[in-house]
């Protein structure tokens, strides 16, 4: 029996629906796509891979911070 995490599914999801072109897309398939990405984050998360994308995150924003300072 095969499994799938439905964190890499929400990416495949994600990455097939972003590659199709900016005109073609309706305002609900904008919406939808939104609120796939959306939770897509809030599966990855609580993971530890979430955690670091965090605190990169963090870090990156101090330190364009600091710079304009």
């Amino acid at each position: 029996m095969v499994t799938i995490n439905v964190a890499v599914l929400f990416v495949v999801v994600v990455i097939w629906r972003l590659r199709r072109r900016t005109q073609a897309r309706s305002r609900v398939d904008e919406k939808l796509t939104v609120v796939i990405v959306l939770a897509l984050g809030v599966l990855i998360a609580p993971t530890p891979a979430g955690q670091g994308i965090l605190n990169f995150l963090g870090q990156l924003a101090s330190g364009v911070t600091q710079a304009s300072r």
